[in-house]
């Protein structure tokens, strides 16, 4: 196999694969983050909740951020994912850890 043709082959399958953790069997790819302006704070002990995409069973509906209450234990905040459990995809909601 010809070196050119080898390099295609392999940047064909690492799309393909990258697409992967994108577009999940029988889900549309998610769409990217919306911008959104961050208004000051509240006072008191709060974080910005970024706004997400969140998967509603027919298409994905944007969540828009907002101001949460602070809670012990909060340090990061996972965005919404794919992830497979046993055996198929579900959706993991954006949350704080």
């Amino acid at each position: 196999m010809a070196a050119s043709t080898r390099r295609t082959l392999l940047a064909s399958v690492f799309v393909a694969l990258s697409g992967a953790a994108v577009a999940q069997p029988g889900y549309p790819p998610m769409p990217p983050p919306r911008m959104e302006p961050m208004p000051p704070p509240p006072r008191g002990a709060y974080i910005w909740r970024p706004g997400h995409w969140r998967w509603d069973g027919r298409g994905y509906l944007w969540e828009p951020g907002r101001y949460v209450p602070r809670q012990p234990g909060w340090h990061t905040w996972e965005p919404g994912a794919w992830v497979m459990r046993g055996g198929r995809w579900v959706w993991i909601e954006p949350h704080w850890r």
